[in-house]
């Protein structure tokens, strides 16, 4: 599906809220037409300029407070990490992501760690308006909340260096330990292997879910698991990074990881909150157009994870 222009986007957003009644008519307070904020630098080749149509169509209560509260899993690299350890800063491709589309709808996108099988239920609480945070776009998780679809990657393996284990297909795994963070798409993909271990008169594969990728990581280095299942992006930045990259390798491809969802990650975006989510799209749908979405992938090398269009709850299952 052919992309559609920023302007488009804007003009149908315009029209429906303004027709609506949301809040940006003459009655409405002055709080909600007044404390735009200005250019963001996001990357040192990239200053996002904020966009007053857009800004004009965030909620009230968006524009009254000047931000919105990101819920985001750190350490998930790259997509959300600190930029030093211990220092509290995160960074990734959320982060930059997020700081853009903030910066388009002239306000603050404020990023808060959160653990990933509790966020919905925070965003839910009120305690957060949206989630960044590779979270892959389910049917079952738009209960909770609306997702702005805006990436799109697979899953991989996180091995020892050299892949001792010779995983090649993914019923290699079948018998063995393996790690999963817990909550995630990728814990139900692996409940799904089993029935390829089943069909080959294999044993079960042991999944263990930890609470965080990098406790997975720490039991695939102690040899509690063989492999740690997750994106293949982050199993790249890992095995690229870590102690040089002397310590992980990865195995990706169908062959290896098996057949999968092709569901895209979104932007979870609270349900209170009307017209924050069509905000956001055209935010990020002006950033794919102009070119700004792509420099913030290519400055993390994965340009090929950008998608065309930003959907609205596009999960296919």
């Amino acid at each position: 599906m052919p992309a559609r222009s920023h302007a488009a986007v804007v003009s149908a957003l315009l029209l429906a809220l303004l027709t609506s009644g949301c809040g940006t008519g003459p009655d409405a307070p002055s709080s909600a037409r007044v404390g735009m904020s200005g250019p963001v630098t996001v990357l040192p080749d990239l200053t996002v300029e904020p966009d007053p149509e857009l800004y004009a169509v965030l909620p009230a209560a968006v524009r009254a407070k000047g931000r919105v509260r990101v819920a985001t899993d750190v350490p998930y690299p790259p997509f959300e990490m600190y930029a030093e350890e211990d220092s509290g800063r995160i960074t990734g491709i959320d982060f930059d992501l997020g700081q853009a589309i903030g910066a388009r709808l002239g306000i603050k996108f404020e990023f808060e760690p959160q653990k990933f099988d509790g966020i919905l239920p925070a965003v839910q609480a009120g305690k957060f308006d949206v989630v960044m945070s590779a979270m892959t776009d389910k049917k079952a998780r738009q209960k909770s909340v609306d997702f702005v679809d805006y990436l799109n990657a697979g899953p991989g393996w996180l091995v020892r260096k050299g892949n001792p284990e010779k995983i090649t297909v993914v019923t290699d795994v079948c018998g063995k330990p393996v790690g999963v963070q817990t909550g995630t798409n990728h814990q139900k993909l692996l409940q799904q292997r089993q029935e390829l271990c089943r069909a080959e008169g294999l044993p079960p594969i042991e999944i263990l879910a930890f609470s965080k990728d990098s406790e997975a990581q720490l039991a695939l280095r102690s040899g509690k698991v063989v492999a740690d299942y997750l994106d293949e992006v982050t199993a790249a930045h890992v095995a690229t990074h870590a102690d040089g990259g002397a310590s992980f390798s990865t195995v990706t491809g169908r062959k290896a990881v098996g057949e999968y969802s092709a569901s895209p990650m979104g932007i979870g975006v609270s349900k209170e909150l009307p017209g924050l989510k069509e905000a956001i799209q055209a935010a990020l749908q002006s950033l794919m157009d102009d070119g700004s979405y792509r420099k913030v992938l290519v400055s993390y090398q994965v340009p090929g994870i950008g998608i065309a269009e930003a959907t609205v709850n596009g999960a296919l299952d």
